[in-house]
């Protein structure tokens, strides 16, 4: 999808069957007040998170990986995907940089490369149908070449919009029919190198783009709604959509291809359904599934997982919808959203060494009229370079009066600026900077304060963020245009 470092749990195969190998998790680093990545990697430690997926050969999360003891799958971004398709020297200089280096100096144990992330999305347009494939064939042969092909494997993360079924059920299943030959060559090319099939699923979205979805088919536990196909039931979405996927290649002469989730999760804020009730029972839920050994009908064993995600990331694309986000099993801090059990009756605990700007924020000041004619300029320009995606509809901000919500606004310029001097008076006399938390107690909205970036030695935390709070998303309902967004999750029903 989309955004991040979403949790992972892996398994090694051993004979037909498979064990726990611990936790992992997607880490995106589109922030505007990034975690510093010694204090992301200590709170995956902390929290038995062994490995990682990141998005991009990041170098400052590359770094900070070396020799931790953490496995690690490193992305190639799309764009970059037609100019190592292109070229083989520039997918062996791509690896050399981002592959071999830091396996050799560094010290980071790199097992995967993902190669594009969901290029064949419908919503893309064919606009990487011809250049993912020449790319992971270019990048696979550039591991190959440096001595690492044993080691190292090039995958692509699909979106599960690649397969589909017209019968309805998940034994119908099949690839999508304008690229199922694509589809097919790329399934062959992987099993021939011994790489696993990557493909993200995300019950949330089937939810999120169909206004008559069942709710109690995205969850594990639920009873509602199930689904029949001939001998099986299927009660939750996730099952039916990972058979239908195994059912395409079986269908397809690939019956034992080994398949990795490469993101599944839930978002917190940005969406009526995007809260933290939800999140916990998902994730609670697929994490009891994980520890119980539990697969799916058409696969037994469990697959490897990646949770999508570890952390928010204020930056994100909110092209797919506000909630894009707020898929952190943490909030931007590092402090935690929900308890969590991740096994062996241990909760996730919080990050610890966050340093944080200074204790004030900015505000609509009391003397500021709301029919001042640069009111709705205002705050229009504090979100046009902030996250106030958490001002939206049934988001955990969407409650605020009018005045609450061009405070909200402001301060998010604000601290996105750094508390720079002249931030908070941007809005035309309307702002005032206070030393006084202007969230409301028992309520899930929150005024941050970010992390100060240039200084990482402990402090407490100041109270801006919180377990019970909720995140962030857009749209200040008097002067926002509510975003039309484009779903593109293949739904079972």
């Amino acid at each position: 999808m989309i955004s991040r470092c979403t949790f992972v749990f892996l398994f090694f195969v051993l004979g037909k069957h498979f064990l726990v190998d611990g936790l992992g998790c997607n880490w995106g680093t589109r922030a505007t007040h990034p975690l510093p990545g010694n204090i992301v990697v200590k709170l995956m430690k902390d929290n038995g998170f062994n490995k990682v997926k990141l998005f991009e050969a990041d170098p400052l999360a590359l770094r900070a990986l070396g020799r931790s003891g953490i496995q690690v799958m490193v992305g190639i971004p799309n764009d970059m995907l037609a100019s190592l398709a292109g070229s083989v020297s520039a997918a062996e200089e791509w690896v050399s940089r981002n592959v071999s280096y830091y396996i050799s100096n560094r010290g980071v144990d790199i097992r995967y490369v993902a190669v594009g992330n969901e290029p064949f999305l419908k919503t893309y347009n064919n606009q990487f149908t011809r250049t993912a494939f020449p790319a992971l064939q270019n990048v696979q042969a550039a591991l190959i070449k440096a001595g690492l092909g044993r080691d190292v494997k090039a995958t692509i993360p699909l979106n599960a919009d690649v397969y589909e079924t017209d019968a309805g059920v998940p034994s119908g299943g099949d690839f999508r029919a304008d690229i199922r030959d694509l589809m097919i060559s790329i399934v062959k090319f992987l099993d021939n190198n011994g790489a696993p099939f990557t493909v993200n699923i995300y019950p949330f979205l089937s939810l999120y783009a169909d206004s008559h979805f069942p709710v109690e088919y995205a969850f594990f536990d639920g009873t509602s709604s199930p689904v029949v196909d001939g001998s099986i039931t299927y009660t939750n979405v996730f099952d039916a959509n990972y058979d239908t996927l195994v059912s395409a290649l079986e269908k397809n002469g690939f019956p034992s291809m080994p398949i990795i989730i490469g993101e599944v999760g839930w978002p917190t804020d940005g969406d009526p359904n995007a809260k933290i009730e939800f999140a916990r029972r998902f994730n609670q839920g697929l994490l009891n599934r994980i520890s119980r050994g539990q697969g799916t009908p058409k696969r037994p064993s469990p697959p490897d997982i990646y949770f999508f995600s570890l952390i928010d990331e204020d930056a994100k694309s909110i092209d797919p919808g506000n909630f894009e986000r707020h898929w952190g099993i943490f909030y931007y801090d590092g402090t935690i959203k929900y308890t969590l059990n991740v096994g062996n009756n241990r909760n996730v605990t919080a990050a610890k060494g966050v340093r944080y700007l200074a204790r004030k924020w900015c505000i609509m000041a009391p003397d500021a009229n709301t029919m001042d004619p640069n009111f709705p300029q205002s705050i229009n320009f504090a979100c046009t370079y902030a996250d106030c995606t958490s001002l939206g509809y049934g988001s955990s901000c969407g409650g605020l009066d009018i005045r609450n919500n061009a405070s909200y606004a402001f301060n998010m310029y604000y601290q996105t600026m750094n508390q720079q001097k002249g931030a908070c008076d941007q809005f035309h006399g309307l702002s005032v900077i206070t030393r006084i938390d202007p969230s409301n107690r028992g309520s899930s909205c929150k005024y941050e304060i970010m992390i100060d970036t240039g200084r990482h030695e402990k402090v407490e935390n100041p109270g801006t963020s919180s377990a019970g709070k909720m995140h962030i998303s857009l749209v200040f309902v008097a002067f926002f245009v509510i975003l039309e967004v484009n779903s593109f999750l293949f739904l079972i029903l």
